[in-house]
């Protein structure tokens, strides 16, 4: 019953957004060294659960809907990012420091508002 609550299914949609954009960045700095290596991101959270796309019409978010597109709906949308090193390479380990660090706050704040969320319906079950 409570799962199909919409604060429940983003709060989850975060943390596994926060937890692929992580793995992305494991993938960026494990390849750190290796030549011609072309660093991926995640496109941002909102930008993949937005309810309209860039046009402004909405956005259909499972193939049962009537209208909009599913296209790019999909959490694992990755963008190549641009840049250069000698090697060819474009990772840089600061930068994916300072991305992992976000994905952690990220992954966090999921949590908190589930949590909280959590908290809510337990405080309105135990006044009945």
């Amino acid at each position: 019953m409570f799962e199909n609550l919409t604060v429940f299914q983003t709060s989850a949609a975060m943390a596994r957004h926060a937890g692929q954009r992580q793995a992305l960045i494991s993938q960026n700095v494990a390849h750190a060294d290796t030549p011609g290596y072309v660093g991926k991101e995640l496109a941002a959270f909102d930008t993949l659960y937005a309810p309209f796309d860039s046009v402004g019409t909405q956005r259909a978010t499972r193939a049962g809907h009537l209208n909009g597109s599913v296209d790019g709906y999909e959490l694992g949308a990755t963008e190549m990012r641009a840049g250069g090193s000698p090697n060819g390479n474009t990772v840089s380990l600061e930068v994916e420091l300072l991305k992992s660090a976000d994905a952690k706050s990220d992954h966090d704040r999921a949590l908190a508002i589930y949590k909280s969320a959590l908290d809510v319906l337990r405080t309105v079950a135990s006044t009945r």
